[in-house]
Order: C-alpha cells, then sequence, then structure tokens
C-alpha cells in the first residue's frame, strides 16, 4: 500500500509542477493578479500534500497501520477538493467553487491529526 501512496504522491508532485509552469506562463498574462494567487494557492498546497504523501509512503514502510494509510488518503482528496475548487474557481470564473475550498482544507487537517493520532500508536 505504501507504494501507491507513493505513486499518487509522485502524480500529484508531478501534475503541480505542470500547472505551476502553466500559471506562471501561460496565464500570467490573461489572469487578475487575484486570479493568478489564487491558482498559486492550489499549486503550493498540492504540492505540500503530495510531498507529505511520499513522506507518509516512507513513515508507513516504518510503521505500517491504518490510520496511515486513511491519512493518505485524506491527504489525496484534500489535493482534489481543495486545489481543484480553487482551479475551476480561477479556470471558469464561477466564484462558487470557493464554498468548496474549506471542504479539502478540512480533509488535509484531518489527514495530519491521523498522521500524528498513527505515529504516537505505532510501536
Amino acid at each position: 500500500m505504501e507504494r501507491w501512496i507513493a505513486v499518487v504522491g509522485c502524480a500529484f508532485a508531478l501534475l503541480a509542477v505542470g500547472l505551476g509552469a502553466f500559471g506562471a506562463h501561460a496565464l500570467e498574462e490573461r489572469l487578475p493578479p487575484r486570479d493568478l494567487e489564487i491558482f498559486e494557492v492550489g499549486v503550493r498546497y498540492q504540492m505540500y500534500h503530495a510531498l507529505a504523501l511520499i513522506g507518509l509512503a516512507a513513515l508507513l514502510g516504518r510503521w505500517p497501520g491504518t490510520l496511515g494509510i486513511w491519512a493518505g488518503v485524506a491527504f489525496a482528496f484534500g489535493i482534489v477538493v481543495f486545489s481543484g475548487s480553487l482551479y475551476l474557481l480561477v479556470g471558469t470564473g464561477a466564484r462558487w467553487w470557493g464554498a468548496i475550498t474549506p471542504i479539502g482544507g478540512t480533509a488535509f487537517l484531518v489527514g495530519w491529526v491521523l498522521a500524528i493520532i498513527h505515529l504516537l500508536r505505532a510501536p
């Protein structure tokens, strides 16, 4: 399972680098500064949590357990919902996507809490 968590983390990191480059080169001239900032927040949090998934996979190799796996699920869900809603907000101009963003942020927090509990309970 830790291999799949690492693969998902690497895939999200790859996508974050690509989206970051796209934002810096293709969107810079097309978006208002505030929308570009919003897009960059999505990329930043996607990369943070992609790296968290890779680190989590390494931890699960040393301390396996279900809570650690659920932490990974929460991180991945958070990336899709948090960053995805910001990308959609900027890409479509539909500001209501911002109302979904906190669900992804909550998933990030849940993932970190689960990771902490997992590590505290590990033998």
